[in-house]
């Protein structure tokens, strides 16, 4: 279940709670330019501050002034409404949301959440009971509804699955580990690598249960496309997933121009076989459409498209747009981030500060 970095560092955590009690603390870190779904999301912020294993919730906001009152409105006594302190501003403003709501929560225990993941009693209860022995706990997302392009995303996830862990839009984080790491870096683009890497690099441990299910709403077939090269361009912090890529269109080309189809049928059976494998593995079959599969390799083509475009702003540095900024960074490498991990720890130390 928990798995712990080769080569970590001694920890620096300060002294911290003992592990089983309290409560979790849920944060959630949004930034909208419309209130589309102002009275869904105030619906559920409601009920899970109703839920008996949420201690607190805190949203960090970074919205206009006008969304902002109105969602202060809204939202009134049932969350601690808070903007992103000045002192945490990045490039990437989600990260800004997280510094800020963990520094400012007060329970041990945490959740992070995008404002789309719908968390329900039995998800808070396991996520919690996890963090009482790890450091980072990693559960698995699933759409729901599943439109055409949930299904075609839900492709990615599955395949993920079936060779290791996907990359949820939440986290279960120990406040504690979180502070003595400094929090993560926000001027990278694929966070959410940069927390668990930033994470192992500090020594913790990662649970990365592949069977504590996690709702999440699907994006707009508009937000949707917008995402396919930022997505690709994550693959540039993982070079042998991204030359694995690189190399599907051509294989494409070379098996087109010499009139190979069966070649080509073996190639899409491939990915239809390991999403399979990635659906039906801890009983994923139950969340998991089955239409997703037979997207599979329409999700791998699509990727073997849009990592030429997301190499190209890599190795000119112009990165891509997000949230209103050009991130060139997808992530920091392990490498790095163990060695800012030991600068850190030998900084902490009493014959440092002596």
């Amino acid at each position: 279940m928990t798995a712990r970095a080769a080569d970590a560092v001694p920890r620096v955590h300060p002294p911290a709670p003992p592990r089983g009690t309290g409560a979790v603390g849920y944060v959630l870190p949004l930034r909208w330019d419309d209130d589309s779904g102002l009275a869904e999301l105030t619906a559920y912020l409601h009920r899970i501050g109703e839920c008996a294993e949420v201690a607190e919730v805190v949203v960090v906001d970074g919205s206009p002034p006008a969304l902002f009152r109105a969602h202060a409105r809204a939202w009134g006594g049932a969350v601690r409404h808070l903007r992103p302190d000045e002192r945490t501003r990045c490039g990437n403003g989600k990260v800004s949301g997280v510094l800020t709501g963990v520094r400012h929560a007060t329970a041990e225990r945490l959740i992070i959440a995008d404002d789309d993941v719908r968390y329900d009693g039995p998800a808070l209860r396991a996520v919690a009971s996890l963090l009482d022995r790890a450091d980072l706990v990693r559960p698995q997302n699933f759409f729901e509804p599943a439109p055409w392009h949930a299904l075609w995303d839900t492709a990615r996830t599955l395949i993920n699955r079936s060779v290791g862990r996907d990359y949820p839009g939440t986290f279960g984080i120990r406040r504690s580990t979180f502070l003595a790491m400094g929090g993560y870096d926000g001027g990278v683009l694929f966070e959410n690598l940069e927390l668990i890497r930033t994470v192992r690099a500090h020594g913790g441990t990662e649970a990365r249960p592949l069977d504590v299910y996690v709702r999440r709403l699907p994006p707009g077939t508009g937000r949707f496309w917008a995402q396919r090269l930022r997505q690709a361009y994550d693959d540039t912090a993982q070079p042998a997933r991204m030359a694995l890529f690189l190399s599907v269109l051509p294989a494409v080309a070379a098996a087109v121009r010499g009139r190979r189809f069966g070649l080509l049928l073996a190639g899409a059976a491939l990915p239809v076989a390991l999403a399979e494998v990635g659906r039906r593995r801890a009983g994923g079959s139950a969340v998991f459409p089955a239409a997703s599969v037979l997207l599979a390799p329409i999700w791998v083509l699509e990727r073997g498209v849009c990592v030429w475009p997301a190499l190209v702003a890599r190795l000119r540095g112009t990165g891509v747009a997000y949230a209103g900024a050009h991130l060139r960074l997808a992530a920091h490498s392990t490498r790095h981030l163990r060695a800012r991990a030991r600068r850190t720890a030998a900084s902490a130390s009493p014959a440092a500060r002596g």
